[in-house]
């Protein structure tokens, strides 16, 4: 009866609710999360940085303080990686196998074309391998961009190579930060109120998790703007030498005649 209530509960739980995911499902929960985030288009929605940061409170000494349940920090940093990767490689599997076809659906509540579109935004602006790490960081894209680069052709190989990067690097990264954080985060939280503040800090963690894609942002504008700069001063030094080449030479006979006037 009991196992039939959890079920239940299980099945009626807010897939937003990352604490009750992990008090649910546990470490397979978040191993499945992170597939279908990674690998099943309709798991965009899915709050894979939060999850991975309260994963890593939840694998804490006082996990059980702020998140109720206790998870094993070595399944996270070897289960969670693993998961990730796979369901990505899954996602750029589909795309080169389905091509566009795979994306020849209406626009819904849980998919939209420009999802799409901007995946294949940041593979033309960052190139395939740095927009394959660098998406990792990024909600919805890292879940489009997979079957993007497959529809794109880039060689499965070195997919693999940069997705096995950005993933680790994605999920151990944040894993380990709520992991180190858990005891200044409960140190600060006054008693009671953990569910009230814990968000926020997991907001901050996305923010710096995002920051990649912000720094490369930056560079990108930075450039542009140097190299307008130059584009502009060259325009300017030819438009000089231009003008000083089309003014008339000086008549030599005249030149002679105004002398003798002179004299």
């Amino acid at each position: 009866m009991e196992k039939t209530r959890a079920l239940l509960d299980g099945l009626s739980l807010n897939p937003l609710d990352v604490k009750g995911l992990l008090k649910t499902f546990g470490l397979i929960g978040v191993w499945v999360i992170l597939f279908a985030e990674t690998g099943l288009l309709l798991g965009f929605f899915l709050p894979g940085d939060s999850l991975l940061f309260l994963a890593g409170v939840a694998a804490s000494p006082v996990a059980r303080e702020l998140v109720g349940t206790e998870l094993s920090l070595v399944g996270l940093l070897i289960g969670a990686p693993i998961c990730a990767v796979a369901g990505a490689q899954l996602g750029h599997y589909l795309g080169a196998r389905y091509g566009r076809r795979l994306f020849a659906r209406p626009d819904s509540r849980f998919f939209k074309l420009e999802y799409v579109a901007k995946a294949e935004y940041y593979f033309d602006k960052f190139g395939p391998a740095k927009a394959v790490v660098l998406a990792r960081f990024i909600p919805i894209v890292r879940t489009f961009l997979n079957p993007v680069a497959g529809v794109l052709g880039m060689p499965r190989r070195q997919f693999l190579l940069w997705n096995i990067v950005g993933g680790v690097l994605w999920t151990d990264g944040i894993i380990i930060a709520g992991w180190a954080l858990a005891k200044k985060i409960r140190d600060v939280i006054p008693d009671g109120q953990v569910d009230r503040y814990i968000l926020p800090a997991v907001a901050v963690i996305v923010f710096i998790s995002v920051l990649p894609i912000l720094i490369e942002v930056y560079r990108e504008r930075r450039n542009k703007r140097r190299q307008s700069t130059a584009r502009a001063e060259v325009e300017a030094e030819a438009a000089a030498r231009a003008a000083q080449t089309q003014t008339p030479p000086a008549d030599p006979g005249r030149t002679e005649a105004d002398a003798e006037r002179r004299a």
